[in-house]
């Protein structure tokens, strides 16, 4: 990763809300207050590219020419939208990456949001230095993954799908599951040990992250867990996709150069 001054600037796109914001990739901190505009009604791929170019427009004077990371719901395959989650279904099918360059008129970057997560905690989170292979998890509507290999991404994992008891993980053990069925802490880490312990046996790796807006109550569920894994609650929260999108920018800048 470089370590100019320049700040790189992170947008996440979320179904309520799209947000951004320049970082300072020296210490993976916000360099201004994030600017956040509610997301179109009418979700399409070019309405958010509106919003996005506000936010843009907002931070021009403290942004050098490099590309610019935009976080997204979505999987990203070389740039295009195989399924989309919580946006316009028009997504599908589209290279939103270049629909964001064309519109920007600057290059961009395009990441799924639980990539951009991992990304942010690997480099400034609870895995900064830490080796070998990391699984973050964000646990909410359903269940969001990165997996991340001695700080290189595997992108678009999609492991709060894996089945279990023949039931997808996700539907039983999100944060949305112990809502819908008013689970207590415990029972509901019953569920959570399951999941994390099929992890443990189908990846064996050295560190979880977990993420999602529950993460905050981290003391009330994850030393309910028994696992040869440590796990450990994720430190950006609401930042994790702005700064995990410039980080994925950075990185093509590096390639680049």
């Amino acid at each position: 990763m470089t370590s100019a001054s320049q700040p790189v600037l992170g947008i996440d796109i979320g179904g309520s809300g799209i947000k951004g914001a320049p970082v300072d990739l020296a210490t993976g901190t916000l360099s201004a207050d994030r600017l956040r505009i509610p997301t179109p009604k009418k979700s399409t791929p070019k309405a958010c590219a509106d919003v996005v170019a506000q936010i843009v427009e907002k931070f021009a004077d403290q942004l050098g020419d490099g590309p610019i990371g935009i976080a997204i719901p979505a999987p990203v395959v070389h740039g295009s939208v195989p399924m989309i989650a919580n946006l316009h279904s028009s997504w599908v099918g589209v290279n939103a990456e270049q629909l964001f360059s064309d519109r920007l008129g600057r290059q961009t970057v395009l990441i799924n949001d639980a990539d951009a997560a991992g990304l942010a905690e690997v480099h400034f989170g609870a895995a900064k230095d830490h080796p070998g292979l990391v699984i973050m998890t964000t646990l909410g509507t359903g269940i969001g993954t990165s997996l991340i290999m001695d700080g290189t991404l595997v992108p678009n994992t999609e492991l709060g799908h894996i089945e279990i008891d023949g039931i997808d993980a996700e539907t039983k053990a999100s944060a949305n599951a112990k809502a819908l069925e008013h689970l207590s802490y415990p029972r509901w880490s019953k569920r959570l040990q399951k999941y994390y312990s099929t992890m443990e046996r189908y990846f064996w790796p050295d560190l979880f992250v977990v993420g999602g807006g529950v993460s905050k109550n981290h003391e009330k569920f994850l030393p309910l867990l028994s696992l040869r894994t440590p796990i450990v609650p994720a430190q950006l929260l609401n930042q994790a996709g702005i700064v995990g999108a410039a980080v994925a920018a950075d990185t093509l800048t590096d390639k680049q150069n």
